[in-house]
């Protein structure tokens, strides 16, 4: 069911009661369980980014000065928030987090990190690398 879920969120209650082989009333039971235990944590829209006038992503991994919670706790509240940010990843490594960011161009990712990320005093580097492709995992 989760999986049938994860290739097409969409799809009608009948049909993934069909294809799991239970009966429509089972079936929504059992997608309401698993929304509240959390398991589905939400819906969402495949967007074409370039339809919206940013085609250009990029990868931006930010190391932080100062490894105390409070700072961590503020960068992680702030970096979401950010415009263009689409996903924040805390990571291991030499880097604390990389940032999923589009732009409309590449005059505007630089100075998204200018303004946003290089300007902030907790972040001591960042290094942006250009996605030139993007491909969907499958398996869920």
């Amino acid at each position: 069911m989760v999986r049938l879920l994860t290739a097409d969120g969409r799809m009608p209650n009948n049909a993934l009661a069909e294809a799991t082989g239970i009966a429509p009333s089972t079936c929504l039971t059992r997608v309401r369980a698993l929304r509240d235990r959390g398991v589905i944590r939400g819906f969402h829209a495949d967007v074409d980014l370039a339809a919206l006038g940013r085609p250009l992503q990029a990868m931006v991994a930010i190391r932080i000065s100062a490894h105390s919670r409070d700072e961590i706790d503020r960068f992680r509240a702030q970096a979401p928030r950010l415009p263009g940010v689409l996903a924040l990843f805390h990571v291991s490594g030499a880097s604390d987090y990389l940032l999923h960011v589009a732009a409309a161009s590449p005059d505007a990712l630089r100075d998204f990190v200018l303004d946003h990320l290089t300007a902030d005093p907790a972040v001591v580097h960042a290094e942006t690398s250009l996605i030139f492709e993007h491909i969907r995992g499958t398996s869920s």
